[in-house]
């Protein structure tokens, strides 16, 4: 189809091609200056886009309830594994506890556990902390809220607050350590495969699941969680008080509902965030304190560990220790 037509007049008009080309050039540079207008937008609002999803990523992420003002029960969460740059490791479970105590408006601070433990060191680190912010601030009493689990490490930590309180269905107790791995020499001998495993240190490769356990090294590695138990329970102990039963099961590694629970003395009574913050703090207003990592942060952590953890395992097939 002819964009535009000849007519009589034109035919006889000698300028016409020159014209009909001036309106194609006009025409053209019309559409490019419109394309160029929409390239330069759609550019803007790209960019606009990524400076607003980088300053959001790197500026760290607070609840919107930590903006209130007036008297309040400050909950700070301890969920998921308790590993060092995890989502509950001890210095951000710490330094919750430490903006929780600084606000002169709170009344009191829940700890809503949710947790099947994870690393020891990490555990005792935050039982030491609330133990210190307790004898530092007496005035500011600190609760645990168990949700669905508590065990291992998470309990560890629970057992430093003033008073625990459970859901009747809540898991609580594992009051133990584990050390665990795999072993395939059998595996190797039916394959023909011989191991070959060369070490400076008699018993660097102790862990190793392709040799033979050596009983001189299962005995070190049992000695050594003996130890960690012994840690465990005596901080329970001090945790606790006269309040635990005398029960030859309760340190035994063991979990329990939280009806039961109550009655061995591991927790206290029947109770939620709601509850106890309206019950024993008179102040059912709650603020979350729990700190929240930058999301790039959080993110190359999460992956620095996962990494971390997936190198270990291929290495020692399991040989992590974790309560």
């Amino acid at each position: 189809m002819a964009l535009f037509s000849k007519d009589k007049s034109t035919e006889s008009d000698p300028q016409w091609e020159r014209s009909v080309l001036e309106k194609v050039a006009l025409a053209s540079v019309v559409e490019q200056r419109r394309s160029r207008r929409w390239s330069i937008f759609f550019k803007l609002l790209f960019l606009g886009y990524i400076v607003g999803i980088s300053s959001l990523a790197m500026s760290p992420m607070t609840n919107l309830s930590t903006a209130s003002s007036g008297a309040h029960t400050a909950v700070i969460d301890v969920k998921g594994i308790i590993v060092s740059g995890g989502e509950a490791d001890a210095e951000s479970i710490i330094s919750s506890l430490k903006k929780a105590l600084k606000d002169p408006n709170t009344k009191g601070i829940i700890l809503r556990v949710n947790s099947p433990g994870g690393s020891p060191v990490q555990s005792s680190y935050v039982y030491k902390a609330i133990r210190e912010l307790r004898d530092k601030h007496p005035e500011i009493p600190i609760h645990a809220v168990i949700e669905d689990l508590c065990a291992s490490g998470g309990y560890f930590i629970a057992s430093a607050a003033d008073k625990i309180f459970v859901n009747e269905s809540s898991i609580v107790g594992s009051i133990g350590v584990v050390m665990n791995g795999f072993g395939f020499t059998d595996v190797m001998k039916t394959l023909g495969v011989e191991r070959r495993l060369y070490t400076a240190g008699e018993h660097k490769g102790f862990l190793d699941p392709f040799s033979d356990v050596n009983p001189a090294e299962r005995a070190h590695v049992q000695s050594m969680l003996n130890d960690i138990h012994q840690e465990f329970i005596q901080a329970v102990k001090t945790g606790r008080g006269d309040r635990l039963k005398d029960n030859p099961e309760l340190f035994s590694g063991l979990v329990w509902a939280g009806e039961e629970s109550i009655q061995l003395g591991l927790t206290d009574a029947i109770g939620n965030v709601q509850t106890v913050a309206k019950n024993e703090f008179g102040e059912s207003k709650i603020v979350d304190f729990t700190a929240q990592q930058p999301f790039i942060e959080k993110l190359a952590k999460s992956m620095g560990v996962t990494m971390a953890e997936f190198a270990a395992k291929l290495s020692s097939m399991g040989g992590n220790k974790l309560f």
